[in-house]
């Protein structure tokens, strides 16, 4: 009932909305594409077409096939491709999860072009989390690799690690800030007077960790590093920032850095992905990053890498 040529030919139609027109496109009678799907309608039960003197118009019914049918074609012309990879050991699909202090998006975009050029009929899908969220996403979700777990130890016998390097804070606000025009060592007395700007961390499942906040201070939550940027920028609060992000306002004057009397550590960062991941889409961007090569530029750059920490 459902063959390729009769789900073929009642997709011409529905694009012709004519009879003649499809039957030219398909090289093919009339009487003989009417036929297909006066026998299509019959096999579902279902009419499919409002015939009329001049066309052939969708009825509901055929509007519901319409798309279904364009899917399965769409699927039937893919399948030989798909298990001729999947035989070759590629995966369907391979899904990636980002720490926020390395998404950018040309780095995702280069490495996306890298891998859609390698492997075209993989599904490539890209997600960006915070803090213990990169973690949470590996362990948690179907996940076969995180860019940016924190640490460089393991939270799993199941997942292997790369080191990638780490990221510099700078405790910073803005030039206008009243804290800015302060000389002394800033106290803590002083700086719970004032908001700290912050971003939740996205962990469902492992315990969430915060940034900077003193006890009984005010926090602000954003959404993301460009939000708490600008919110550092317009004066609204205070708190730390990688240095990579806020080196160029340091230097215009815009941001203020200052000692506190508990500064935030480098925070280290390493690639995951699952020791038993065997699939060649996985494994290729573990070696772009094992290789350090140019196609994973963009997420090293915000890092101090363990090259530049041994010069």
């Amino acid at each position: 009932m459902l063959d390729q040529e009769m789900i073929r030919t009642f997709l011409t139609v529905a694009e012709t909305a004519s009879f003649s027109d499809a039957a030219k496109r398909l090289h093919k009678t009339t009487a003989t594409i009417s036929y297909r799907i006066k026998l299509l309608e019959e096999n579902t039960g279902a009419p499919l077409f409002n015939r009329t003197t001049r066309s052939v118009l969708l009825t509901p019914a055929g509007l519901h096939l319409l798309e279904r049918s364009r899917e399965w074609l769409a699927w039937l012309d893919a399948m030989p491709g798909e298990l001729r990879q999947i035989n070759d050991g590629v995966e369907r699909q391979v899904n990636i999860v980002i720490n926020n202090l390395l998404y950018a998006p040309h780095a995702v975009a280069q490495l996306m072009a890298h891998l859609v050029a390698q492997f075209p009929l993989t599904q490539f899908t890209f997600s960006r989390q915070i803090y213990m969220g990169v973690w949470d996403a590996l362990l948690h979700d179907d996940f076969a690799l995180a860019i940016g777990v924190s640490g460089t130890e393991t939270l799993s016998d199941t997942v292997e690690i790369h080191t990638l390097g780490e990221i510099d804070w700078v405790f910073v606000m803005a030039a206008n800030h009243p804290l800015a025009q302060e000389t002394a060592m800033l106290t803590e007395v002083r700086l719970r007077q004032y908001p700290a700007i912050n971003i939740e961390d996205s962990a469902r499942r492992i315990t969430k960790r915060v940034a900077w906040r003193l006890t009984g201070q005010k926090e602000i939550q954003v959404s993301d590093l460009e939000t708490k940027l600008a919110a550092h920028l317009a004066g609204v609060g205070i708190g730390f920032l990688p240095r990579s992000l806020c080196q160029r306002y340091l230097e215009s004057g815009d941001l203020v850095a200052r000692m506190i009397p508990a500064m935030r550590p480098p925070s280290q960062l390493s690639l995951a992905w699952h020791k038993e991941q065997t699939g060649k889409a996985a494994l290729e961007i573990v070696r772009l990053f094992q290789d350090n090569t140019s196609t994973i530029t963009g997420f090293i750059a915000p890092l101090n890498s363990r090259n530049k920490l041994a010069e």
